[in-house]
């Protein structure tokens, strides 16, 4: 079936499946209260937008949510699921349990690097999350998942040059013992289960516990791994649990305390080489059994105290993420890889690169204080300020050689500088880096007629980093005595930015209104070690803090009594420097580097239609643009290393000929003017529909959606035969039946209904042998769940 038969012929399931809307394609979807009955409309959805609750149609910016119910309903377990279904939102798998996290075009460029801050900010209850790793971590006990769209300058933390995304947790509540469990199974040994319990131990105090298990074998698996015929890849064996506690002795007081706490292990993603001559994208010719662990731990704080003129809130947060990866960083057997690798000029090849293990260790605390506005004047405002401070470790093992030892073990981290074992590395690394910010940030909405508002911020940033680094390349360590690696200072940096927002709405109607904006992100700079270290030739010690402005226009509107929602906006950006990850001319000189100058523009729509009482339709659409304005010769790692082999400098012959080796990589830059923004999807959109009826003793609802992804360049280098990700269309079906007054569901999801081959993301490796991966969504799953609520 051919790419358009099998989009209309999706698109024609999910139509007269009449399924349940897609709440993630519009935040109004985000569980609202349903209307009562008898009653036909869209009910108004209140998100924490801005600091303050505000209803979603009031807010003069782009922001979605997804529900608790949506998330079940597609099987969305991470952030990744929300991959397609959020206007402008792109989660790329990256190396690892990483996931770069685009809106619009803007995210991180710089995979697999501890030193950069992600350009969308990641929150869990108003909690800056500060390790892209942990944004693997499962959902758990979550009221919705916002997602706002466009730099946020103002009010929220260090990366959101792009956008934020906010997950919501439920509260515990004083009303009722209440609570839910549920368990499902499925295709590839699927078993999930969960549970929550609301306790309310007096008038004024409540605890909520919630556990979350999700376990599965591989949906791909690896077919050269000694001893195992079938080693899985993209298993799932992950358990979460959250418990929080609610005090509130007066009306006007509470204090808010929770524990949220996960941890996975599995043999890691399915990373298929593009050049695996076995044509199943499940199937990898790789011979390396990877692993990964994550285990994250978040704790938090909120006290709030409402006074007649200001709600105070302070937001304490504290958090460790412990993580171990390994995998097959050339993707191929030792046969494959050595014709892959083999040069003529010099008659050498490389077997296999292997990476035992990529640690990464990560402990922060971060302190919020803002004030809200009470009063119900023509002015309302928010100020406070925020102060971030984290370690971020690192402890890296490579082995690449042409021998037969391919699966040698990590070396501990005190191994002696005069182990004979040492010599096996081709590279490690030892390195950590402590950040710290503080910011000051100030808002305010003025009235300036009945209809017509005005909204200003700035905000104050001040960053520093320090760190420390130390590294071997060839199995030659630097150290004459004590441990192979000993971290030694690479200095500091510290900067500061002024970043701000300037809005205005005006209420045509009470059903529509019209808003423009312009807003200021800011991402901070930071230190590149190794060339801090003196180990690289033109990548810089230090790279520059990136910055967007932002200049939007949007409308928000309600028609036919309420039946009808439609929201659109219009949006450019001028991006300057954005931090991306180049490669030096020294072998492993790898760095930050800035692209000077880039355009992004486009449009959304977003749309909800409820016809009827049990009949609800929901659209969304983006169309995004972009390119780099000026002229910048980046390094791409692959043409680096054809470059070098070209001149007759493999590997192991460049430390004898430095220089002319030297010479002779930097000479394949090229200019980036005019090339697209990488993550970012020229078309992409999602439509859903649901029928929710009585059907016998009980109530039914049944959902279809249609995800459709387009095609984006992965990497700023366009390298179309590399980086080019192509697009993919999914549908999810979902139908629940609720037996009337038994508080029980039955419900069936199907996932990736047409078993579509739909690559996530392909990943150019910026590290090692440079190899180009893809990794797949799931295949088809079929689930059947039974919950219990009281």
């Amino acid at each position: 079936m051919n790419t358009k038969s099998h989009i209309a012929y999706a698109l024609a399931c999910s139509v007269s499946m009449l399924a349940f809307a897609s709440n993630s394609a519009h935040a109004a979807e985000a569980e609202a209260q349903a209307p009562t009955p008898g009653e036909t409309g869209i009910t108004d959805i209140v998100v924490t937008a801005e600091r303050r609750e505000v209803s979603l149609q009031e807010a003069p910016l782009s922001v979605s949510a997804v529900t608790s119910e949506t998330l079940k309903a597609a099987n969305i377990t991470d952030i990744t699921g929300l991959n397609g279904s959020v206007p402008g939102l792109v989660v790329a798998r990256s190396g690892g349990g990483e996931r770069i996290i685009t809106i619009r075009g803007i995210g991180s460029e710089t995979p697999e690097n501890t030193n950069t801050q992600p350009g969308v900010s990641y929150h869990i209850d108003g909690v800056y999350i500060f390790n892209s790793i942990a944004a693997s971590a499962a959902f758990i006990d979550v009221a919705q998942v916002e997602v706002l769209r466009g730099p946020q300058g103002t009010l929220f933390g260090q990366g959101s040059t792009g956008g934020t995304i906010n997950v919501v947790s439920i509260e515990p509540s004083t009303d009722a013992l209440s609570g839910n469990v549920s368990a499902g199974i499925g295709n590839y040994k699927y078993m999930e289960g969960s549970g929550a319990l609301n306790v309310p131990l007096s008038d004024t105090l409540a605890i909520r516990g919630a556990i979350q298990y999700t376990k599965h074998d591989g949906y791909a698996y690896a077919t050269k791994v000694p001893g195992v015929d079938k080693y899985d890849l993209d298993d799932q064996d992950e358990t979460g649990w959250r418990i929080g506690a609610k005090w509130s002795p007066a009306p006007n007081f509470s204090i808010t305390l929770n524990t949220v706490q996960y941890d996975s292990k599995t043999n890691g993603p399915a990373q298929k080489n593009i050049l695996d001559p076995d044509t199943d994208p499940r199937v990898l010719t790789q011979d390396y059994p990877g692993r990964s662990e994550v285990k994250t731990e978040l704790y938090t704080g909120v006290i709030k105290w409402e006074t007649p003129f200001a709600t105070i809130k302070s937001i304490t947060g504290y958090q460790k993420l412990h993580s171990e990866q390994a995998w097959d960083a050339d993707g191929l057997d030792t046969e494959l890889f050595f014709a892959n690798t083999y040069n003529p000029i010099s008659f050498t090849g490389v077997s296999y690169d292997h990476v035992p293990l990529w640690a990464s260790d990560t402990e922060s605390w971060s302190q919020e204080i803002n004030m809200t506005s009470n009063g119900n004047g023509p002015f309302n405002w928010v100020l406070g300020g925020v102060y971030l401070h984290s370690k971020n470790s690192q402890y890296i093992n490579e082995y690449r050689s042409d021998d037969d030892n391919f699966l040698q073990p990590a070396l501990p981290v005190d191994t002696a500088f005069d182990d004979p074992l040492v010599g096996n590395l081709t590279y490690a690394e030892l390195s950590s880096i402590k950040r710290e910010l503080y910011a000051f940030f100030a808002q305010g909405t003025y009235e300036v007629t009945s209809q017509l508002k005005l909204t200003a911020g700035v905000r104050y940033n001040h960053d520093k980093a320090s760190g420390a680094y130390d590294s071997l390349s060839g199995g030659t360590s630097n150290q004459t005595s004590g441990a192979y690696m000993q971290p030694a200072s690479t200095g500091s940096r510290k900067a500061d930015a002024w970043t701000g927002k300037v809005a205005l709405d005006y209420q045509i109607t009470p059903e529509n209104m019209v808003y423009a904006s312009w807003t200021r992100g800011f991402k901070p700079g930071g230190i590149n070690s190794a060339s801090a270290s003196g180990g690289s030739f033109s990548v810089l010690p230090t790279y520059k803090q990136e910055t967007v402005d932002s200049f939007e226009a949007g409308t928000k509107n309600r028609f036919m009594d309420d039946t009808l929602q439609i929201n659109a906006s219009a949006f450019l950006y001028q991006y300057k420097n954005m931090q991306f990850l180049e490669e030096d001319p020294i072998l492993y000189g790898e760095g930050i580097s800035n692209a000077p100058k880039a355009r992004v523009y486009g449009l959304e729509l977003e749309s909800t239609y409820v016809p009827t009482d049990g009949l609800r339709f929901d659209a969304s659409l983006s169309w995004l643009e972009g390119k780099f304005t000026s002229h910048y010769a980046a390094l791409d790692p692959t043409a680096a290393t054809d470059a070098q082999n070209a001149a007759g400098y493999p590997d192991y012959l460049f430390w004898t000929n430095f220089y002319d080796a030297v010479l002779a990589r930097d000479a394949a830059r090229a200019d980036i003017k005019g090339n697209r923004i990488p993550k970012l999807p020229r078309w992409q959109g999602t439509i859903a529909a649901t029928y929710n009826a009585e059907v016998g003793p009980g109530e039914l609802t049944t959902r279809a959606q249609l995800i459709y992804r387009g095609k984006y360049q992965y990497r700023l280098f366009n390298d179309g035969a590399v980086d080019l990700t192509p697009s993919y269309t999914q549908v999810n079906l979902m139908a629940k039946y609720e037996p009337e007054g038994t508080n029980t569901d039955i419900t069936l999801r199907v996932i990736n209904l047409f078993d579509e081959d739909g690559v996530n993301s392909r990943f150019s490796d910026p590290y090692g042998s440079a190899q180009v991966f893809d990794t797949y969504i799931p295949p088809r799953q079929v689930i059947l769940s039974f919950g219990y609520r009281f």
